[in-house]
């Protein structure tokens, strides 16, 4: 019973601690023991739903969900606060963003809490440098479209 109930999207499964960590305190109050997995589908309210059939919506929860928010100023790292609008900012001013290696580095030094403050409870280390990959290749396409229609040329 890993699917779903709202967009039947198989679920990842997501340990208890981190559901309890970033569920709302009314939301807190419905919990129940069993399995949770974590719904990703961008277009499905539903985060978190369980064996029993209950189901956590986005409103259900202390923090945006990356996933489920619209392309452009999400966050992506839970624990250190790398998120799209950053990204995008240090690529237009230096051609490159640092996120993946700024991560890394807290990684490496053991600063990193994915398990419980990633909604997936998992390392985000590969979301962020699949966010670092969509906002350049966003930035990539706008600069390519100024150029063609001749924007910014004498």
């Amino acid at each position: 019973m890993n699917l779903c109930p709202g967009s039947g999207t198989r679920g990842k499964a997501v340990e208890l601690e981190t559901v309890k960590a970033l569920l709302t305190e009314s939301a807190l109050r419905r919990l129940n023991n069993s399995a949770h997995w974590f719904c990703s589908d961008a277009d499905c309210d539903i985060v978190y739903f369980d064996a029993e059939g209950a189901a956590y919506m986005k409103v259900d929860l202390r923090v945006p969900i990356w996933q489920k928010e619209p392309f452009g100023r999400r966050g992506i790292c839970y624990c250190f606060g790398e998120n799209e609008a950053d990204i995008r900012a240090e690529i237009e001013s230096l051609g490159r963003s640092r996120a993946v290696e700024r991560v890394r580095d807290h990684i490496a030094a053991g600063r990193c809490a994915c398990e419980v403050r990633n909604p997936r409870g998992a390392c985000c280390l590969g979301d962020v440098k699949a966010a670092v990959d969509r906002v350049m290749s966003s930035v990539q396409l706008v600069s390519s479209e100024a150029a063609a229609s001749g924007f910014g040329r004498p």
